[in-house]
């Protein structure tokens, strides 16, 4: 149905709004003008989900309050929003008879019918969420190193339907636990024989540098292409059911000593990303600004491209002090869930879009992904110690496995909203002007299409003019509710 009114939305949350990008050059000129801007809306009260409407451009000059004008800023690009395949995703995928599971899939990542999603994560050996503790070295010497079994039966053939329907899909995977060979205790020194905690030894860092090496190259023979690996999920999390401690210090040695040289000599493109963790740092004190000990580091900050981080503590906020500290190192979200302990579909919606999605993108961020694509209805299959009360992005019924019975969860609406309207490699754009009640970001595609995405997080209706040189774009933005527009100038 067609949208009654008027388009868009206050400027980039005021965080770092774009109309800051000082360092910016002035926007190429815009396309011919297209007559109409499609706009993608869901309310927190469920009333609209991923609804599609449509709206007229307008001359600017008919554009005369809550005006969110372009400024011909440029900030950062953007790579992509996803959510992560995991083996318990792949589990129940497969599980799905195999006409409705490529239906779903395209739904998800096909560009021109789906929403389009172009980045995923992916677990280097096994996880909480896979079907066993594995990693693919699990037999003492490098020499051992194979595919695992699990992810032939699981990954591969997910990843493969994936691909064939999205080839622009790009990939950053992280570790849960180095092998356990290379796992030591506390002292440094004494065989840690268990995939909870420990550290990765020193002893270790050249032959796990070349771990990583070869996990990519054959990954990339495959066909997924590894745009960043995080060299240890939640490093500061020693009791997930995989896990290894791993302090700023040890990240700081290993990527002197074992992946920035491994690395150059294998010639691979792939970045480095530290951290990937929470904005508190889990609260260990002498952790906090763990990525920017690294970066001040030359040795080690030039092999680091950049920071990942979760949202299970702290505030995104944080990240206003990394980029202004390193405004040349790129930020990605990685992971966040939704389970028992939070769920609301209306808050959730709201509050993640806000804090993860306009919150990194706002602070110079280049990509989003979020925790399992899919679980069943009862948060399965997971692993012993690891998150038992956690929902996938849509969740299935394992009764039967059919594309009928998935319910398509707030993170599935969140990531949905900002794959459909921006293409890899849309840049942020500056702009001026706010509209009370709402909160707005505007990006210019590839292709030269323009794209904004909208939230309003009050009780009442807010109308917002996006005004560009030629046309504005006017709409409604509902109560409690976040949008997405796509148009030409």
């Amino acid at each position: 149905m067609r949208a009654t009114s008027l388009l868009s939305l206050a400027l980039a949350l005021s965080l770092a709004a774009c109309g800051g990008c000082a360092q910016g050059q002035v926007d190429p000129p815009a396309p011919a003008p297209g007559d109409e801007a499609r706009v993608w809306t869901t309310t927190a009260s469920g009333t609209q989900l991923f609804e599609e409407s449509s709206v007229l451009l307008v001359k600017p000059s008919d554009a005369s309050f809550n005006r969110i004008t372009l400024t011909g800023e440029r900030c950062q690009t953007v790579d992509g929003f996803g959510l992560a395949i995991t083996q318990a995703s792949c589990y129940n995928l497969l599980k799905m008879p195999p006409a409705e599971r490529t239906a779903f899939l395209r739904e998800v990542f096909d560009r021109e019918t789906g929403l389009g999603s172009s980045l995923i994560r992916v677990c280097i050996g096994g996880s909480d969420f896979s079907m066993d503790e594995f990693t693919w070295c699990d037999e003492p010497g490098i020499s051992h190193f194979a595919v695992h079994p699990l992810d032939e039966q699981y990954l591969f053939p997910i990843l493969d339907e994936i691909f064939a329907i999205n080839p622009d899909v790009q990939i950053i995977a992280s570790p849960w636990s180095a092998p356990l060979w290379m796992k030591v205790g506390e002292d440094g020194k004494t065989p840690h024989n268990n995939w909870v905690a420990g550290h990765l030894g020193e002893a270790y860092y050249g032959v796990y540098a070349e771990y990583f090496v070869r996990w990519i190259k054959e990954m990339e023979r495959r066909g997924y292409p590894i745009m960043a690996v995080t060299l240890q999920n939640e490093p500061l999390h020693r009791g997930n059911s995989m896990s290894t401690y791993m302090s700023w210090q040890e990240q700081s040695n290993f990527i002197k000593r074992g992946i920035g040289p491994a690395f150059a000599a294998a010639g691979l493109k792939t970045k480095v990303l530290l951290y990937d963790h929470n904005y508190n740092y889990d609260n260990h004190g002498p952790q906090q600004d763990y990525p920017l000990h690294i970066f001040e580091d030359p040795e080690a900050g030039r092999f680091a491209a950049g920071s990942a981080w979760h949202n299970y503590g702290g505030s995104p906020s944080v990240l206003d002090g990394v980029h202004a500290r390193f405004p040349d190192k790129d930020i990605y979200f990685t992971e966040a869930s939704i389970g028992t302990w939070n769920y609301n579909f209306g808050d959730c919606l709201i509050n993640d879009f806000r804090d993860i999605f306009l919150g990194t993108l706002g602070r110079w961020g280049k990509g989003v992904t979020l925790w399992n694509l899919m679980l069943d209805n009862q948060g399965k299959p997971f692993r012993p110690r690891g998150c038992s009360t956690c929902y996938g992005a849509v969740s299935i019924d394992p009764a039967s496995y059919s594309l009928a019975s998935i319910v398509r969860n707030s993170h599935y609406y969140d990531v949905a909203h900002c794959s459909r309207v921006l293409q890899r490699g849309a840049v942020r754009l500056g702009t001026s002007g706010s509209a009370a009640g709402a909160s707005c970001q505007v990006y210019r595609n590839p292709d030269g299409s323009y794209a904004a995405l909208l939230l309003n997080e009050s009780g009442s209706d807010v109308v917002v003019n996006i005004v560009g040189a030629q046309k504005a774009v006017a709409l409604r933005v509902p109560a409690r509710a976040i949008q997405s527009v796509l148009w030409q100038e």
